[in-house]
């Protein structure tokens, strides 16, 4: 067993054909854990990117309920942050850091951009931002995400995610948008800064969120003096300045005021090229954005039985996996 939450525990297996996976078995007990199943399988059937993490198959029988991924090596990027060694911060270098948010961003406006109008994550957090063996990062865990047709202004729906990341609006109106995944991510941005959590109920009032403190700081111009203390000295400060204002642009109180993932992934682009070059040009200048290059052709699905080995020979393509599940209109 590599990890446990609400959804039940995970484990670290090997296929026969050598391939590692990760086995998300579902516990039973609450009433959207079907839905939340159905909905994993269907998103991640739909989409297929390098930066986001890839379903190998399924176990739908009886009351069992089980995922298999590819298996991410190096785990979560918040165990990353600041679970390694508290006291002296993360161990990622700025440059690493800032390549797991460009990887997000670029997994993140893949979604948004997708068939069918596109999907909104409903719950970015740096728990479900998972890196493999290269510290490539991969957005995860899709059992609350809903579609969303870029013609309309918002959906309404239910409150779901984690209540720190939350858009404001959101949670007070419940209307729902891309826009909302963007709030998530500028949250996730301090967490990757600051090497702190989101929350944190031991500290001072004014400290304890982290969202509401750095931009008390990036408003005043300082944030380097929150920034982890690993990084003090090794960030460029004109890098620092355009991911702070990323930051800030990203956690507006209104959605209509945030920028698109596809606009947050340009300024990080342009934050890393100033860390990198530590010359300032114009924002639209050398930049390329080559989000195509990170679609990933779809693999043969395998329905895994709960009684019988897996081996490579048992897959299937997609349709005849995915025409096995009894999706209800909601879960559409």
């Amino acid at each position: 067993m590599i990890g446990e939450g609400e959804f039940g525990k995970v484990y670290k297996g090997t296929l026969r054909n050598g391939i590692k996976v990760a086995v998300k078995r579902r516990r039973s007990g609450r009433a959207q854990d079907f839905s939340e199943f159905q909905t994993e399988i269907l998103v991640l059937s739909k989409f297929r990117h390098r930066h986001l993490v890839s379903l190998i198959g399924y176990c739908d029988e009886g009351s069992e309920m089980i995922l298999v991924y590819e298996f991410m090596e190096k785990g979560s990027l918040r165990d990353h942050l600041y679970y390694i060694n508290e006291s002296s911060g993360s161990l990622l270098s700025w440059n690493r850091r800032h390549e797991i948010c460009i990887g997000v961003a670029k997994g993140l406006h893949y979604l948004h951009t997708g068939s069918d109008g596109g999907i909104i994550h409903r719950d970015v957090k740096s728990t479900n931002i998972l890196l493999d063996e290269d510290y490539v990062a991969k957005v995860g865990d899709f059992g609350v995400s809903r579609s969303c047709d870029l013609d309309q202004t918002h959906v309404s729906t239910d409150v779901a995610g984690s209540l720190v990341y939350l858009d404001p609006k959101y949670f007070r109106h419940l209307q729902l948008t891309q826009k909302s995944d963007v709030y998530s991510f500028g949250v996730v941005l301090l967490e990757v800064l600051c090497a702190r959590p989101a929350i944190n109920n031991s500290l001072p009032r004014d400290q304890i969120n982290l969202a509401e403190w750095g931009m008390s700081w990036q408003m005043k111009g300082q944030l380097e003096k929150i920034i982890d203390p690993k990084l003090v000295g090794r960030i460029n400060p004109n890098s620092l300045k355009k991911f702070g204002e990323t930051a800030e642009k990203c956690l507006e109180g209104y959605g209509a005021d945030r920028p698109t993932m596809h606009e947050v992934l340009r300024q990080l682009e342009y934050a890393l090229q100033l860390q990198q070059t530590a010359t300032y040009r114009e924002p639209h200048e050398d930049i390329t954005i080559d989000d195509a290059s990170g679609v990933l052709p779809f693999p043969l699905f395998q329905r895994l039985p709960c009684q019988s080995s897996i081996t490579s020979e048992e897959s299937t393509n997609s349709s005849e996996v995915f025409s096995r599940l009894k999706i209800d209109d909601d879960a559409k």
